[in-house]
């Protein structure tokens, strides 16, 4: 994790560290409490502090690992809480554009390197009118956006829809859901193949989840 995503002066102090923790924790679960706390930029007894909160509210658990030391996994209510956080740090419209900007680019180049071209939005937010701007710079196809909410027929200039299935031959899918970027992507995965699935990097989005050693635990990648 960046100290980028650390350092958001919207955020209270309390919430940037937890959602750095948990952004940490599911990008490495062997990292030190002293990597943790020097890429927050705080002392490593409060990164130690904030992970035992972490772990008493729930979002964190421990098991041991080799060489004495310790792994820690997002327990499912630590995915719900890391992505309720990163909802309300890119509600920020700047911190929201200036990901998105950057990182759309890099979706798209990834589509036109497959040669995908036939492209859906899923999930509505303020995401869609960003990456309906970068599209225009690539030979691609937006179809339609796939939304929660049945009955809308148009969002962000594109046809909308509540049922997956009503779009056909689709090359590749863009999770722009903010709310909760890891069920959309669930969701996604019951009617696209995997792997043509594709989301902004700042989603925190985990494309496989196995169960640790302990059952109540979850191990990403």
């Amino acid at each position: 994790m960046s100290k980028t995503k650390a350092n958001t002066s919207e955020m209270d102090n309390e919430a940037k560290i937890t959602l750095g923790l948990l952004n940490m924790v599911h990008d490495n679960a062997q990292a030190s409490q002293r990597s943790m706390a020097d890429d927050l930029g705080i002392a490593l007894g409060l990164a130690n502090a904030y992970l035992k909160r972490c772990v008493k509210k729930g979002l964190i658990k421990i098991s041991h690992a080799p060489a004495n030391r310790y792994a820690y996994y997002l327990t499912p209510q630590g995915f719900s809480e890391k992505g309720r956080l990163t909802a309300e740090f890119l509600s920020q419209s700047l911190n929201l554009f200036r990901h998105a900007r950057t990182q759309s680019a890099a979706l798209f180049d990834q589509c036109q390197r497959n040669n995908w071209q036939r492209i859906v939005f899923f999930g509505a937010s303020d995401l869609n009118e960003i990456f309906t701007l970068s599209a225009r710079d690539y030979d691609v196809k937006l179809l339609a956006v796939i939304t929660h909410t049945p009955g809308v027929d148009e969002y962000a200039g594109l046809p909308a829809t509540s049922d997956p299935t009503a779009i056909k031959d689709v090359d590749a899918v863009i999770i722009c859901d903010i709310a909760d970027p890891q069920g959309a992507f669930e969701n996604a995965c019951l009617h696209y193949p995997r792997e043509r699935i594709l989301a902004p990097k700042f989603l925190g989005i985990a494309k496989h989840i196995a169960i640790s050693p302990d059952a109540n635990e979850v191990v990403s990648s």
